[in-house]
């Protein structure tokens, strides 16, 4: 194998990794926005691990975070202003990113 091919492996596997570190970061960024939501709608224990679960798969239905933003002003938007959900998506993945950072 030609160290071409060995670069062109080597990117094709950063790519993919990289594909699925981001999509862990984002389920666990959908999971802690959830529980935060749950505890705004007065929800807790298995109700609330339930609704983060709602939140998680609100995600999967298009590209983007758009969705999962829907869904909560949807259920929280009476009572937090659009900024704040959109800044607590925000805080909540650097906080995501970092704690994978430090997993590895």
């Amino acid at each position: 194998m030609s160290t071409f091919d060995d670069r062109e492996n080597a990117f094709e596997a950063k790519f993919a990794h990289d594909a699925e570190m981001q999509f862990r970061a984002e389920a666990r960024r959908n999971k802690a926005l959830g529980l935060w939501a749950a505890g705004l709608l007065d929800k807790t224990g298995d109700a609330a691990l339930a609704y983060a679960a709602e939140v998680v798969m609100a995600d999967i239905e298009e590209p983007g975070e758009d969705d999962v933003y829907r869904k909560l002003f949807a259920d929280i938007g009476h009572l937090v202003p659009e900024a704040e959900i959109r800044a607590k998506m925000a805080d909540l993945m650097a906080e995501v990113k970092a704690k994978m950072v430090a997993e590895f």
